[in-house]
């Protein structure tokens, strides 16, 4: 399998910094008077938001380079080495 971890966190901290993002641009103001009128939810969604994408894409662009253990030399000898080990996968 080849899912890379950065595209389900940057999934996540996406909707999540999208959610906090529009809930602090559309919410009620008054919420805001307990942290001296600073808009926490707008400022941080943003973040997470950025950082969200961030992953995203680094994520697509590193899927798009990961190569197979067995399409490279060092990994045909290292699988050969664990073939004679008997430490291969089943089936093999």
């Amino acid at each position: 399998m080849r899912l890379d971890i950065r595209l389900p966190i940057g999934l996540l901290f996406s909707i999540l910094g999208l959610l906090l993002f529009l809930f602090g641009a559309f919410g009620p103001k008054d919420v805001y008077a307990h942290s001296l009128g600073y808009n926490v939810n707008l400022v941080w969604g943003l973040v997470l938001l950025v950082f969200g994408v961030f992953m995203l894409v680094m994520g697509r662009k590193g899927t798009s380079s990961a190569r197979l253990a067995a399409e490279e030399p060092e990994g045909r000898v290292m699988e050969e080495v664990d073939r004679v080990r008997g430490e291969g996968p089943a089936g093999h």
